[in-house]
């Protein structure tokens, strides 16, 4: 258990692939306007992350040292693929508006990276455990970034979520500033400025926990030695 809560521990906070591997920025950025749109990227990113994790990890036994990397690559297209299938089966809409982001997965390096780095030298449930919260982690911050810039960008929240979920979230939709356009976070100038405030803020909450844990301990061994000789030296 101490292993996987340590993969969930690295996906979602201390390794996160967007907010400390700074992998992923592309469409980080690009299609982070809003939440709706974040979160079908987030959902199609963590599908090929699981997959491809597992399916690595299912062959890695199997494939030679020298075709490694393109084996990878080719199983990545093949689950970037499906869900490009199932986007245009199940949201349409929000499949023309994502574009070529959705193919762009293929070459999000935070993928082809935990492929090769973790899923190419484990087992099957700490892969697929490791894709899976790194999935989540980067669909997180997709999600936090595109509600910061709809909210402060447009004054809403989660409008055209039926984009994603059909007519059932046709109202979802929240109008919290009314009359409200700030084009600055819309547009992708907003997005990296928003992106490295979500950064800072990260960094900022690590060394307030991290400065917490030191008062917390008691003196370290070499201080108390440090003590005991100071004391035999008066």
């Amino acid at each position: 258990m101490s292993q996987f809560n340590e993969l969930a521990r690295n996906g979602l906070w201390s390794n996160n692939p967007a907010l400390v591997q700074l992998l992923g920025l592309c469409p980080l950025l690009a299609v982070s306007g809003s939440v709706v749109n974040a979160l079908g990227l987030g959902l199609a990113t963590l599908l090929v992350l699981v997959g491809s994790n597992v399916s690595v990890s299912l062959i890695r036994h199997h494939v030679p040292e020298t075709v490694r990397l393109p084996a990878f690559v080719m199983i990545i297209a093949a689950f970037v693929t499906c869900a490009d299938l199932l986007m245009q089966a199940y949201t349409y809409q929000l499949h023309q508006i994502l574009g070529i982001f959705i193919p762009l997965i293929v070459t999000n390096c935070a993928i082809l990276g935990r492929a090769d780095g973790f899923a190419a030298k484990n087992p099957l449930l700490p892969a697929a455990t490791d894709g899976l919260m790194m999935g989540l982690g980067f669909a997180a911050v997709l999600v936090v970034l595109g509600a910061v810039r709809e909210l402060f960008g447009q004054g809403t929240l989660f409008t055209q979520m039926d984009l994603l979920f059909g007519p059932i979230a046709a109202n979802w939709g929240i109008t919290v500033f009314p009359h409200y356009d700030f084009l600055f976070l819309v547009l992708p100038p907003g997005a990296f400025f928003a992106t490295g405030l979500l950064i800072a803020l990260k960094n900022l909450i690590d060394d307030r926990k991290a400065r917490l844990r030191a008062t917390q301990q008691p003196n370290s061994p070499t201080e108390n030695r440090r003590v005991r000789v100071t004391g035999t030296i008066r």
